[in-house]
């Protein structure tokens, strides 16, 4: 990894040259290079989090005066909630993932001796464009090598001294691999982003990681093809035959286990006949974790009549905006809703197809739920919390994507590649196919891989 103040043209040249050389590394080569940065990030944890400490200084003091958002300042301490170790360990975990280089996917015989084959490879260029959330670099540096691509990546002002610190241990680390140093690129020229979206003759993908502001402005100033999702607005839907210690716990923890996060729940969608049976319990939980209420007037009235007059004080009305927004703190929007078909409807209006949730103790409505939410992730009894690469089992991700090409939900390693085609004759051409006299045809046979 090199820190660069390069003209955003001549890092994107120098990545797309290193990408060349880094598609070609064996897997050992690049195992080696994560096993390295993993060690040197370890030895160098004290000085890490001592810069992430001076840049949480800075960025609190700005969130008291309102010039920064606390979902950003939480995003951005490293210490937080073994935030430091679980870096640590995705770069191991992806390190001990089956490679993803160079897998047949496929394999027809055209003719005799002439092979066609489906080989994944890596896609080439990434740019990754971030706000806080230092452990993107290594966590994106682990992602690039071990699929073969390079990266370019551009931190916000905000954690400036974290992304310098960390990028420092790589750079130093990958010195004494066969990785080339231009391979991951911190890029910290200030005001670069528009030159970079105007790169797409050596960038192949824009990865955005941070505010939905930073999302809508990516994917509407570059031809580069953007993978991410601009909102987190996940909901739950609480249907009449739920567990209700269940639904409380699994609520309680895609709410309040870490609200900044884009997997946290906004939205709670009540069915009416579980106003008075489901949701007081449910409610009190949350409030006991001091969760804001947002009710419209069916479950403001339910609760109401159930809880004590403490909580019921509370409660807050919902406004209509409520249901659009991803609030990124400890607020929830509730609403009550006739039966699956309203709840569906509901999410696939005002959701952001990101994570969505039935709880439920019938499996034809799980099913029937699932198949009809227009979302990366449908969970049936199980928090919204679960959509994470980690927790997936993909080692480490690069974001929550929910768009509908190429790579959806938590994207790790399978999401950062594509595949070329490859066909090996003995002198074929395509004059000697057709329909006419002396022509030959195609066998197209598929061949075990």
């Amino acid at each position: 990894m090199s820190l660069t103040n390069a003209s955003p043209s001549d890092a994107a040249k120098a990545a797309k040259e290193a990408s060349h050389v880094l598609a070609t590394l064996s897997e050992d080569a690049r195992n080696d290079a994560l096993t390295a940065i993993h060690a040197g990030l370890a030895a160098a944890r004290d000085e890490i989090l001592a810069a992430n400490a001076r840049d949480l200084e800075v960025a609190r003091s700005a969130a008291a005066h309102g010039q920064l958002s606390p979902s950003l300042v939480s995003r951005l301490d490293l210490g937080k909630k073994g935030k430091w170790e679980d870096m640590l360990k995705g770069i191991l975990d992806v390190r001990d993932l089956e490679d993803p280089v160079g897998k047949i996917t496929l394999r027809t015989k055209l003719d005799d001796g002439l092979e066609l084959t489906r080989v994944t490879c890596p896609i080439g260029v990434l740019l990754i464009i971030f706000e806080a959330r230092p452990e993107v670099i290594a966590n994106i540096a682990s992602l690039a090598v071990k699929s073969g691509n390079s990266a370019i990546l551009k931190g916000g002002k905000e954690s400036t001294e974290s992304f310098v610190a960390i990028s420092k241990v790589i750079s130093a680390a990958l010195d004494q691999t066969k990785v080339p140093n231009g391979a991951i690129q911190l890029v910290t020229t200030r005001d670069v982003i528009p030159q970079l979206l105007d790169l797409d003759q050596y960038i192949d993908l824009v990865i955005p990681r941070g505010s939905n502001e930073l999302v809508r402005y990516i994917k509407s100033n570059t031809k580069i093809p953007v993978l991410g999702h601009a909102d987190g607005l996940c909901s739950i839907f609480l249907e009449q035959s739920a567990d209700a210690k269940m639904a409380a716990d699994v609520i309680v923890d895609s709410k309040t286990s870490y609200p900044a996060a884009c997997n946290s729940l906004e939205t709670l969608l009540v069915q009416e006949s579980a106003l008075s049976t489901i949701l007081p319990q449910v409610a009190a939980a949350l409030i006991e974790k001091d969760v804001v209420l947002r009710c419209d007037p069916k479950t403001k009235a339910s609760l109401f009549n159930k809880l004590p007059p403490n909580l019921v004080e509370k409660l807050e009305d919902a406004q209509e905006v409520d249901f659009d927004t991803e609030f990124l703190s400890l607020t929830l929007a509730i609403k009550a809703v006739a039966d699956v078909h309203e709840a569906i409807s509901h999410i696939n209006t005002h959701g952001s197809k990101h994570t969505d949730v039935i709880l439920t103790s019938s499996d034809e409505l799980a099913e029937q739920f699932m198949s009809s939410i227009d979302a990366a992730g449908v969970y049936w009894n199980a928090s919204t919390r679960f959509a994470d690469g980690m927790r997936y089992g993909f080692g480490t991700e690069v974001g929550i994507s929910t768009n509908k090409i190429h790579s959806r939900g938590p994207v790790g390693l399978e999401g950062l590649m594509i595949y070329k085609y490859k066909i090996r004759g003995q002198g074929h051409t395509t004059a000697a196919y057709g329909e006419g006299e002396g022509k030959k045809s195609y066998k197209h046979e598929k061949l075990p891989l």
